[in-house]
């Protein structure tokens, strides 16, 4: 079958009544936490992976995805009102759109937002759709040895793009892969490390140190923070339409930012952050009223938010063919995926094309949904800034605990009362991403090494027992010592991206001062 064919089936999967209510479902989600500061996709991923393991895998999967394309759409809305970016992404989005909404043109700023997101989406997820057959094809080719370095490529990735250190990186990571040492051998069936604890045979949960790790941690550091912001919503004042001198400066920005966005999320080099900065930069070159920037120059807007939605979409080109995250939330989509059984990479495409297939077009049609939801719901979607932070971590705090105990049985004594031995591991854990936070170390390399370490294992094992332990094995081929090479890359590239991309927006900002 060629592309248009898969996509097509795909499609019929996704316009199913059930999916298409997860998708629906998802983006609403997303936009919200987007809109809400401090509550991002990756978070709300997290928080749902216990209460959907016994749900439909493919509807899940969907509302996921869901969550993270509404998660890029809803941070605009608190960067332009607010000056309050919902995700980091969306910071760049600030600087401009603010100054527009205060100008009395947030809707203009919010039109171009979303429909650069729309735009972006669509040609970003064709991208997905085209260039996903060509790399699982290539993988395919993949032994032991390769996929061991393509596992030391994912370690590099998470632990230089993650973070502003490569060292705490490294040491986030090491945490994680000691954690997946726990529990019984897969090659020897020895235990390892469970301290003669049998719920600790089976290992440590994805799900329960993703939940602790994003939003018990989360928590804590909200509440041990005690800030409080004057913060100030601008009116959207006048059309929220856009006039046709800004459908004529925006229109190639929204082209220029997916050009940006979408290789830049499918490589190691930090996501939409960086891509949405590097836009931000080329757009003040390209245009024609670079006097504006800084004052409230629509294109600043424009540019940005099709850069970080396109990166998202680029995001899923390496976590779906590879099983290689290269965000927050594609690791903990990627532990969604394996709480079903599923592996992301070449095989899945070949033993779940339905499921991976209905994802990529729900894609589609969550993009669609989207554009739908943001311009006529902007009322209700700035209506969610006036919750009490209090309030809203509290339920984030009783979802997470109730969730984990109803996804695990498993309890031990504490005196006379039985309690969940999940919901003890979930403190401690909750505790660890507090601590995390709280000294400047990255959350996302731990569940990566916690999910990628006992297959890199596996990996390096079998390599060496098919050479009778010759170490050479793991770059006998050209496979190996590329991927080799390019996680030492990995380290490099996030630094120099990032440096760039934010040198240049601080002497844009420097200027605009002047």
């Amino acid at each position: 079958m060629n592309t248009f064919e898969l996509l097509g089936q795909g499609l019929l999967t996704a316009l199913q009544w059930s999916n298409l209510l997860y998708a629906l479902i998802g983006v609403t989600l997303g936009t919200a936490v987007g809109v809400l500061p401090g509550i991002g996709p990756a978070l709300t991923v997290a928080l749902l992976l216990p209460v959907t393991y016994r749900l439909d895998p493919a509807g899940s999967l969907i509302m996921f995805a869901g969550i993270y394309y509404g998660g890029m759409y809803g941070g605009s809305t608190t960067s332009i009102l607010l000056n309050t970016p919902g995700e980091s992404a969306s910071i760049v989005t600030a600087l401009e759109g603010n100054k527009m909404a205060r100008q009395g043109r947030g809707g203009p700023a919010l039109g171009t937002a979303a429909i650069g997101s729309f735009i972006a989406g669509l040609v970003a997820t064709l991208g997905l759709a085209f260039i996903a057959p060509w790399v699982v094809q290539f993988a395919l080719s993949f032994g032991p040895s390769e996929y061991f370095a393509l596992m030391l490529l994912a370690f590099m990735t998470v632990s230089a793009a993650f973070g502003e250190s490569t060292l705490r990186g490294l040491t986030a990571l090491f945490i994680g892969l000691a954690l997946g040492l726990i529990g019984i051998d897969q090659l020897t069936g020895q235990t390892r490390l469970a301290m003669g604890t049998p719920n600790l045979f089976d290992g440590i949960s994805v799900t329960t140190l993703a939940v602790a790790l994003f939003a018990i941690g989360e928590t804590i550091a909200v509440v041990a923070s005690r800030t409080a912001m004057d913060e100030k919503v601008e009116a959207i004042k006048g059309s929220v339409w856009m006039t046709k001198e800004d459908w004529k400066r925006s229109w190639k920005s929204w082209l220029r930012g997916t050009a940006i966005g979408f290789p830049i999320g499918a490589m190691p080099a930090g996501g939409a952050d960086v891509s949405s900065f590097l836009s931000y930069s080329a757009e003040k070159q390209f245009s024609k009223h670079p006097e504006e920037f800084g004052k409230g120059a629509i294109e600043g807007v424009a540019g940005p938010e099709a850069a970080n939605n396109a990166s998202a979409a680029g995001t899923l080109v390496p976590l779906l063919t590879l099983g290689l995250p290269t965000t927050a939330t594609a690791a903990i989509m990627l532990a969604g995926f394996q709480q079903f059984g599923l592996q992301p990479g070449p095989l899945l495409f070949v033993s779940n094309a339905t499921l991976v297939w209905g994802l990529i077009a729900s894609l589609l049609v969550a993009n669609f949904m989207l554009l739908v939801l943001n311009l006529p719901l902007i009322g209700l979607w700035v209506r969610l800034l006036t919750i009490p932070r209090p309030w809203l971590y509290a339920g984030i705090l009783t979802f997470a605990t109730l969730g984990t105990i109803g996804a695990s049985a498993s309890t031990f004594m504490v005196g006379p009362l039985p309690t969940s031995f999940e919901l003890g591991l979930l403190l401690m854990f909750g505790l660890l991403g507090y601590m995390l936070r709280r000294f400047g170390y990255p959350i996302a390399p731990v569940v990566v090494g916690l999910i990628l370490g006992p297959m890199a294992e596996r990996s390096l094992r079998q390599a060496l027992q098919i050479s009778q332990g010759d170490p050479s094995v793991l770059v006998h081929s050209w496979i190996s010592i590329v991927l080799i090479l390019l996680a030492f890359a990995a380290v490099l590239v996030p630094m120099i991206l990032r440096a760039r991309g934010k040198g240049q927006m601080l002497a844009a900002m420097a200027g605009d001062e002047d």
